[in-house]
């Protein structure tokens, strides 16, 4: 068999046969990496599976397999209630976000099943240490420090657990090919043999990602079409809370979000957030807004806290931190053409508290009532929250889940929210129900108070 050697790139998986700076496809520089092809060999990844037959669709008989309770209400929600047998899981996330704590955390609550923990980056020493921090009581788990796959399914096999987390698959080889640990040929091989390996014994895996200075996932575009679910562990490590994300789920929603608070004995399930996002200390400030908005089916009540300025230099300035910074610079505009304010020699800083990214259009109308305090130094009343989505002539346009918003706001004891006009809504008690149709109107009955 003769080799011969292809350029892959490691963002978008595209193929050269000679090495380019720049992809032709993504246009990323500097991602194309060397992968060596026996020509002639059988192809990898095509394996038979054991049983396979050809049947009618009509004459297949489906029994919902029970899923894995994970001991983790956060956990089991983003999942889609739970982790389901004989699949495979992909847990991507920043370095030091709390990955393979999370990971190992949940092993450690299962309780009498039996689980795997195979590592390729830390000692059993390191991972006893590791343990020894978080509040856990595991009875049946076995633990491994190993780098070949080989080694790691024939454990498997021998021990038959009930989960297997594989931290991290970059760190994990094949002897099936000639090729560097971590490269993309070993990634992709190895992800195709645990995936063979889940479906044969309907053992779910779950396996560790790291991800790029972009942050995607490496070498990933491939990996996300093997396995059946892609989670996203995110926030900033400044920043104590943690928010786990479902971009890809073959046995669930995509829109379930779980919060947790990294603490020095592990992560901590935050079962309302919004009590924490939210600073008891706002009171007399400018620029402080507080919205409503819903993260899959969970609806948040977050701070936006804007600062305007004058620019110190000849272009100002627009920043935005866990919002969209286009979106930002939309509302701008919205805001000097409807209402005729002038940000033009200003700059503007918005910032979500609590290190978390929305993308809930339904902060719009918070985000601009921010800019506004902050611009006229104009404190806005306490007990007042809002949402609604802007449109481009000013109009506060309706959101979906109102009544979820509204029953919110009133738990955590606010007494008056802003919603879109004309959207139907419940009546609730002790909260008062305020509509309006454009921004115009929602500026001029939040700052009439103060002229």
């Amino acid at each position: 068999m003769k080799a011969t050697v292809t350029y892959v790139c490691s963002n978008c998986g595209a193929k050269a046969s000679q090495m380019l700076g720049r992809c032709p496809v993504c246009g990323e520089w500097g991602t194309m990496v060397e992968e060596v092809v026996q020509s002639g060999a059988p192809a990898k990844g095509v394996r038979q599976r054991s049983g396979s037959t050809l049947q009618k669709l009509q004459d297949v008989s489906v029994q919902e397999d029970r899923r894995i309770d994970m001991r983790s209400i956060e956990l089991n929600r983003v999942l889609g209630g739970g982790l389901v047998p004989g699949s495979l899981v992909l847990l991507g996330g920043e370095p030091g976000i709390g990955k393979s704590t999370l990971a190992l955390q949940v092993l450690m609550q299962m309780g009498s099943a039996v689980t795997l923990y195979a590592s390729g980056e830390e000692s059993v020493k390191q991972i006893k240490l590791r343990s020894e921090r978080i509040a856990g009581n595991p009875e049946n788990l076995y633990i491994v420090a190993e780098t070949s796959l080989e080694k790691i399914l024939e454990h498997a096999k021998q021990l038959k657990p009930d989960i297997v987390v594989v931290d991290s698959i970059q760190t994990i080889g094949t002897e099936a090919i000639e090729a560097t640990i971590g490269s993309l040929s070993q990634v992709r091989e190895c992800a195709a043999r645990i995936l063979q390996f889940a479906k044969e014994t309907n053992t779910p895996f779950i396996i560790v990602g790291h991800i790029t200075k972009e942050g995607s996932l490496a070498g990933p575009k491939v990996l996300e079409h093997i396995v059946d679910t892609v989670l996203q562990f995110e926030g900033d490590q400044h920043y104590m809370y943690r928010v786990l994300r479902a971009q890809k789920n073959r046995f669930g929603s995509t829109s379930e979000i779980g919060i947790f608070e990294m603490q020095q004995d592990g992560l901590r399930e935050v079962t309302n957030p919004s009590e924490l996002l939210l600073s008891s200390n706002r009171d007399g400030l400018s620029g402080i807004s507080i919205a409503v908005a819903v993260e899959g089916v969970r609806p948040l009540l977050i701070e936006v806290q804007a600062l305007t300025s004058s620019a110190a230099y000849g272009t100002p300035q627009r920043s935005s931190t866990g919002f969209d910074s286009r979106r930002l610079n939309m509302l701008l505009a919205v805001l000097e053409k409807r209402i005729g304010f002038k940000l033009l020699t200003k700059d503007v800083f918005l910032n979500i508290a609590g290190g978390l990214k929305v993308n809930d259009p339904a902060i719009d109308l918070a985000v601009l009532v921010a800019v506004l305090s902050s611009s006229m130094d104009i404190s806005l009343p306490t007990d007042c929250c809002m949402t609604g989505e802007v449109g481009l002539a000013g109009e506060i346009r309706p959101v979906n889940r109102i009544d979820q918003r509204i029953g919110e706001a009133r738990k955590l004891g606010f007494s008056r929210i802003l919603i879109p006009a004309g959207q139907k809504h419940q009546t609730v008690k002790g909260i008062e129900v305020v509509e309006v149709a454009r921004v115009t109107d929602a500026v001029r009955m939040l700052f009439k108070q103060n002229g």
